[in-house]
């Protein structure tokens, strides 16, 4: 089956998304990621996220730090046991096993990497599209494959208003530790969302902190970790406990125009 393959349909008027990434989950519920309880604040989140009304949640990544088939149980067991009700969808990060990720796939958490939103407004039938792209590579760093980028152009010649795209490491570098990591390839992909014109925005993860950048018009936004956060403007590995954090995404039609805002909520720590 080819990556976007399978679809997942919403038929709203609007949608409300929470984008939460890098929860860093162990087998072991109780251990701490540079001295936070990575599960305690995902689970925090998770609550958070089902107070907003969501109509879906997307997992940008990094799931796990051990690299457990029980940390991605317990990723599971922490949605199944929360009050958040909405499907939640996933895009593998560089710590991800792809088939672990799709083992745990089934009822609330869905493999579907198209999202497609229906009747936004009265003149066309499908007005947005929310595509949950690979980015994973074989070292920590990020490369989209040649045969997936033209997955992406593909997807990008449908017919909609507005498409967002969600990846897991960040294509611009960020002035700080984590560009040694960052997408490899990000240029390409990027020019390949521009020059479709229809893309609003791509959101990613991979970085543990807020930022926002433009490239030829892109707007790009970075959402914190649920877990702990990296000190911005830092070429030395630094970590802080600011609490868990995720992003919402407002998308909503007037005037025959799809409009799509966004914040990124905190959380104490």
């Amino acid at each position: 089956m080819a990556w976007f393959d399978n679809t997942y349909t919403f038929n709203k008027p609007s949608l409300r998304i929470a984008h939460v990434t890098d929860c860093h989950l162990f087998a072991d519920k109780n251990a701490e990621y540079f001295g936070v309880n990575t599960a305690t604040y995902f689970q925090q989140a998770l609550e958070h996220m089902a107070l907003q009304q969501l109509d879906a949640v997307v997992f940008g990544g990094d799931l796990t730090q051990d690299h457990s088939v029980e940390s991605y149980l317990l990723f599971s067991e922490l949605i199944s046991n929360s009050t958040l009700t909405c499907p939640v969808f996933w895009l593998p990060g560089n710590h991800d096993e792809i088939a672990l990720l799709e083992q745990i796939s089934g009822g609330q958490i869905k493999a579907a990497k198209r999202l497609v939103a229906n009747n936004l407004t009265n003149n066309a039938s499908t007005d947005i599209e929310l595509l949950l792209i690979n980015s994973k590579g074989l070292t920590p760093a990020g490369w989209v494959t040649s045969e997936h980028l033209n997955e992406i152009s593909d997807c990008l010649t449908q017919p909609v208003s507005k498409q967002l795209v969600f990846c897991h490491h960040n294509p611009l570098p960020i002035n700080g530790y984590l560009d040694k990591h960052m997408l490899e390839n990000g240029p390409q992909l990027l020019n390949t969302l521009v020059n479709n014109g229809n893309v609003a925005a791509l959101i990613h993860g991979h970085v543990h902190n807020d930022y926002t950048q433009c490239f030829r018009g892109l707007d790009i936004y970075a959402t914190p970790a649920s877990s702990v956060q990296f000190t911005k403007q830092s070429k030395v590995w630094q970590q802080q406990n600011n609490g868990p954090a995720y992003r919402m995404l407002y998308i909503h039609s007037s005037q025959g125009q799809v409009h799509i805002n966004t914040d990124v909520i905190w959380l104490s720590a």
